[in-house]
């Protein structure tokens, strides 16, 4: 058997991994990528929790994370597609057009 802080330490280095993708990258599919990371982190989280203490409390809220992301990747890239055909940019730090 696994020991659970395998997965705990999985999850920060994923978590960790994700959070650096956030802050370091500027391609706005990159971001979103890093962000399901950091979802998924917290969804190994939640699993080796829920075993460790024999409870399905922890893979039902996987299931509602899980929901959440697919619902954020649907709108994240409908918005992504919808700017790139207005202003043909992909990266965060020119995408001006909320600004007057």
């Amino acid at each position: 058997m696994i020991p659970i802080e395998w997965f705990i330490t999985l999850g920060f280095f994923l978590f960790a991994i994700g959070i650096a993708g956030v802050l370091i990258r500027r391609n706005i599919i990159m971001v979103l990528l890093s962000i399901e990371l950091i979802l998924n982190s917290a969804n190994i989280t939640f699993v080796a929790y829920s075993y460790q203490h024999q409870s399905v409390t922890g893979q039902m809220m996987v299931f509602f994370i899980l929901t959440m992301a697919a619902a954020e990747v649907a709108l994240g890239l409908a918005l992504v597609i919808a700017l790139y055909r207005v202003r043909s940019v992909m990266n965060v730090d020119e995408i001006n057009i909320l600004k007057w």
